[in-house]
This record gives structure tokens, C-alpha cells and sequence, in this order.
């Protein structure tokens, strides 16, 4: 997305940072093989909550690590758009726009992404009513209008503090409820689950927005005036981020959401809980993150970014791709009658076909979004 222009910084192009492009060109990448496996794999092994995984059980390796990697897709989608949110709202701020307008604006943004999950995507997913990612980040943006007030450290301590408290929100939560399951504004606020039949809640609100909130304090603080070299802060915070995983992991009581390590093998050390996201979950994710911006930055700081890259394209379109590549792989699986009836290799196949055929789609999109920048497209 834009960002605000910074002259003398070589990591800006124009109005866009190439290497927020490239990063989540990188984890749509990441999502379609995630998402093809789900369609297409009749192996594909997710078993990334204590309660869906059976203590101890033996973990398929090349499954787990296929559906590992896609881990680093929603901290990243969230950290990105809190990220840009402070850059878009610094180059309105820098226009004159109202404050007023500008929140109109975030809410209904917000408000629009939020209902892309249950009106959209949960028909490409077919299994009822799912709020996932998108929820999470619609909600979390409409939640921006008030905390965008606050001060940079302010921010840093409440996300931070979600993150580390985020086992006592969710004993609160069921503290709250009945003892055993949390209440309706618990299952959609902390710890996600079944909020009826057919409505689920697979990444509920308060700790993803966590992550949007420090995406948010980061792209204000790169925009103050002592605006810092985002190299060396993000390969600085992503190491420490890593070596807070290892000694949580290595310690393997509080911080693991219950989604213990049995044994000191890798599988065990990297099979943390996404669902909701563990403290161990944040630090290993955030620090791989942080670690591949600073390579990012580092790379387009003295290189040109071709619009025809494939990152690029994906990145400056996430959320049209987003909504349109679950429903191809669905598609392609209903026509053809191939739901969970490949192996890996062909997943891998399957990924690479489905990303051929949005790469040319997200670059029309992207030129037809730009030639009507006050539609509602702009939303997308």
C-alpha cells in the first residue's frame, strides 16, 4: 500500500515501500499453498492447538513443515496493515484531511473486510461460517480509530502485554463463562471456538489485534523525526524476538497456550499453538518476520522495484487476491473432483497453476484499481 514519501531514505519508491510489497507478496505465496493443501491434499496435517492435537502424538513431518511455513501469513497480514494504516494516516494528516474523515474511513474499511468472512469467504471454504483472518483484521482496524490516539509507548506496552498476558485473557475468558467454555463475547473477543452450529470463530479479535497495533506504533516511529534505519531495528528486534522463543520453548510451561513440546526433536520445538496464537507462537513468527523485512529493506535500498515481479503484483493487491484465490482452488476442486485427493507433490503443482493463472489478474486489478482511486475499490 502507499506510504508516505521520505526523500532521502533509499528503502521509499514513489509513494510505496517495495519491500512491504515484496513481503506480503511473499505470504500470499505462502497462503495459496496453504489453502490448496486444505483443498486439494488429502493429508494435510493442522494440528496447531492443544485441543486438536492428541499429547505427544507422532508428527508427519513434510505435512507439518508444509503447513508450518504458512504460519508467518496472518501475524504478518495483521503487523503489515496496523504498518500502513500509520503511513496512510500520516499522508492524509499531511493533506489537511479531517480527522473525522479519516476515521469514517478506517471503519469502513474495517467494517467492509470484517464482512468479506461470513459473506464471502466461508461459501469458498465451505464448512459453515468461519470468522478468520479477515474478521480479525476488519475488526482490529475499526478498534484503530481509538487507539491510533495513544502515544508509540503506550501502544508498544498494550500490544506487548496482549501477547505476553495472552494465557490469563483466555483463563479470564473461560473464568468468565462457565468454567469449562467461554461466553459469546469471549469466543469472539479471546479464545475463538463454536459460537453456535454453524458459526465458528477461528481468529478471534483481541489477540490479533495485537499485531496491528505494533505494526502501527513501528510505521509511526518510522515516520518521526528521528526516523530509524529500518535494517538494523528489525534484524536487532527479530533476533530477540527468536531468542524469547527459544528460551519460552525451552522452558515449556507458561507461554505455550498447553501446546506442549514432548520432546527436545525439531517438530516438537516448532508444533506451537496458532489457535489462538501462543506467546511462543508470537515470538517465532514476529522474529521470522522481522528478520526477512530487514533482508527486504536491505535488498531495495540499492535496486529498482519491477512492477512485473510476481511479489510485487501479489503484495500491492493482497486483499484481491485474498477473496478470489480461495474460491478458484474451490472451484477447480469441485469441477475437476479432486477435494483431498492429492498427495504433496501435487498440492505443489496445484499451488504454482493457481498462482499462474491470479498473476495476471492482480496486475488488471491493480491497473484498474488505480484508474478509479475514489470507488469502492479502494477498499479492496
Amino acid at each position: 500500500m502507499s506510504g508516505q514519501q521520505h526523500t532521502d531514505s533509499p528503502v521509499f519508491t514513489g509513494t510505496r515501500l517495495p519491500a512491504i510489497d515484496a513481503m506480503r507478496g511473499i505470504v500470499m505465496v505462502l497462503m495459496a499453498m496453504d489453502h490448496a493443501s486444505h483443498v486439494f491434499n488429502a493429508g494435510r496435517y493442522a494440528r496447531d492447538s492443544f485441543t486438536w492435537y492428541p499429547a505427544g502424538s507422532e508428527i508427519p513431518a513434510a505435512q507439518f513443515l508444509t503447513r508450518w511455513v504458512t504460519h508467518l501469513c496472518a501475524p504478518t497480514f495483521l503487523f503489515l496493515a496496523g504498518f500502513v494504516l500509520a503511513l496512510s494516516v500520516a499522508r492524509r494528516q499531511a493533506r489537511g484531511d479531517p480527522e473525522r474523515s479519516t476515521d469514517a474511513d478506517i471503519i469502513k474499511r474495517g467494517i467492509f473486510i470484517l464482512l468479506l468472512d461470513p459473506l464471502w469467504m466461508s461459501f469458498g471454504f465451505g464448512e459453515g461460517i468461519v470468522l478468520q483472518v479477515l474478521y480479525a483484521i476488519g475488526a482490529s482496524l475499526c478498534c484503530m480509530v481509538l487507539l491510533r490516539r495513544l502515544g508509540i509507548r503506550s501502544l508498544l506496552v498494550t500490544g506487548l502485554g496482549i501477547l505476553f498476558f495472552g494465557e490469563v485473557l483466555k483463563g479470564l475468558a473461560m473464568w468468565a463463562g462457565d468454567g469449562q467454555r467461554p461466553g459469546l463475547l469471549g469466543t469472539l473477543l479471546i479464545t475463538g471456538g463454536a459460537v453456535s452450529k454453524d458459526i465458528y470463530v477461528l481468529y478471534p479479535m483481541i489477540p490479533w489485534l495485537a499485531y496491528m497495533i505494533l505494526g502501527w506504533a513501528c510505521g509511526k516511529r518510522m515516520l518521526g523525526k528521528d526516523a530509524f534505519n529500518p535494517v538494523r531495528l528489525f534484524t536487532m528486534v527479530g533476533a530477540l524476538s527468536l531468542i524469547a522463543f527459544f528460551i519460552i520453548r525451552g522452558f515449556n510451561k507458561y507461554g505455550n497456550m498447553l501446546l506442549y513440546r514432548y520432546d527436545n526433536s525439531i517438530l516438537q520445538w516448532l508444533h506451537v499453538s496458532k489457535y489462538p496464537p501462543s506467546l511462543t507462537f508470537s515470538a517465532l513468527e514476529l522474529g521470522l518476520m522481522f528478520l526477512i523485512l530487514a533482508f527486504l529493506f536491505a535488498w531495495y535500498r540499492s535496486r529498482h522495484a519491477s512492477a512485473a515481479n510476481p511479489l510485487q503484483v501479489f503484495g500491492r493487491a493482497p486483499l484481491f487476491f485474498y477473496v478470489i484465490h480461495v474460491h478458484l482452488l474451490a472451484a477447480a476442486a469441485w469441477v475437476l473432483n479432486l477435494y483431498r485427493a492429492f498427495g504433496l507433490l501435487e498440492t505443489y503443482i496445484a499451488t504454482v497453476v493457481a498462482l499462474m493463472v491470479l498473476y495476471p489478474l492482480c496486475r488488471w486489478y491493480g491497473r484498474f484499481k488505480q484508474a478509479r482511486p475514489k470507488s469502492l475499490l479502494r477498499y479492496l
